[in-house]
């Protein structure tokens, strides 16, 4: 039986980035704060708390948060990024601060920005609960609507007047923009279309979706918050029926029949190489 990883798997540049930007701040004896889960991943944001890092889960907390005089205080933004209103209370406080937003989320935090100003409508295509896309909402000073499947176009009206620019959040499922860009063209839309899925996002889903076409067994490693590994795990499945999601090891419950050739894994861009190791060197020895 072969076990093979995915050609892209793991921690993005983003990602890696804000956590290593974490950790490089242990030893300093600052009181570090993060504004919401450094990233989407259980187990990374639990080692960190051990640690003493803490978590801001809102624009609430923020605001009850003071200096201390006795110890230096330091917010930490995380890879998903925050509505402009968060530097705003962070500088009004006077904390300190890293911004650790990906370079990625940030060109549509100013894209956004850009053309919302001069009187455009904001199209994103992505989950409207998630931060990174709360967080792009909050850099628009005009409408911003945020479209998750084909049937929130309903109600979408376009014309040869509409300027709008639609824009999609990293990562959003690269199938389903280009389905979207296609019914909007067909409803009318002559407005802007800005393809922000990160490439890192495009080249994962990829990958993963040659894999678990050619696999027997696929599974899926990733925070159970993690939005871009719930796209891999949905990619995973249309293409290979036995598809399992875990988030560590432990949650690692797989029949492997005696017929199967490959067993394909990939991992989302929250999750550290270390628990990807880990499941592969458990398959390979025990099955």
């Amino acid at each position: 039986m072969e076990v093979r990883l995915a050609e892209c798997a793991g921690f993005c540049f983003g990602v890696k980035r804000a956590v290593d930007a974490v950790y490089e701040q242990l030893g300093t004896g600052k009181r570090i704060y993060t504004y919401g889960p450094i990233v989407h991943n259980e187990e990374v944001v639990g080692d960190l708390e051990r640690q003493g890092v803490r978590v801001l889960a809102d624009k609430k907390e923020l605001l009850a948060l003071e200096k201390d005089p006795k110890q230096e205080t330091l917010v930490i933004i995380r890879a998903h990024g925050v509505p402009r209103e968060i530097y705003d209370i962070l500088e009004q406080k006077g904390l300190e601060y890293i911004d650790c937003t990906c370079p990625f989320v940030k060109r549509i935090q100013k894209k956004v920005e850009e053309e919302s100003r001069n009187g455009k409508t904001v199209y994103i295509a992505g989950n409207p609960g998630h931060p990174e896309v709360e967080g792009i909402r909050g850099w628009c000073h005009g409408e911003a609507k945020v479209i998750e499947n084909p049937e929130e176009t309903q109600n979408l009206v376009f014309n040869d007047k509409n300027q709008g620019v639609l824009v999609a959040q990293t990562t959003f499922n690269f199938n389903k923009f280009d389905n979207l860009v296609e019914i909007f063209h067909k409803r009318g839309y002559n407005g802007t279309v800005v393809n922000t899925i990160c490439n890192a996002t495009e080249e994962r889903q990829r990958a993963a979706r040659k894999l678990a076409a050619e696999a027997d067994v696929m599974i899926v490693i990733g925070g159970r918050h993690s939005s871009n590994t719930r796209k891999l795990y949905e990619i995973c499945s249309s293409e290979c029926a036995k598809t399992y999601f875990i988030q560590t090891l432990d949650d690692l419950r797989v029949d492997m029949p005696e017929t199967v050739r490959l067993v394909g894994i990939t991992a989302g861009a929250s999750t550290p190489n270390k628990i990807i190791e880990e499941v592969q060197n458990y398959v390979r020895i025990n099955f």
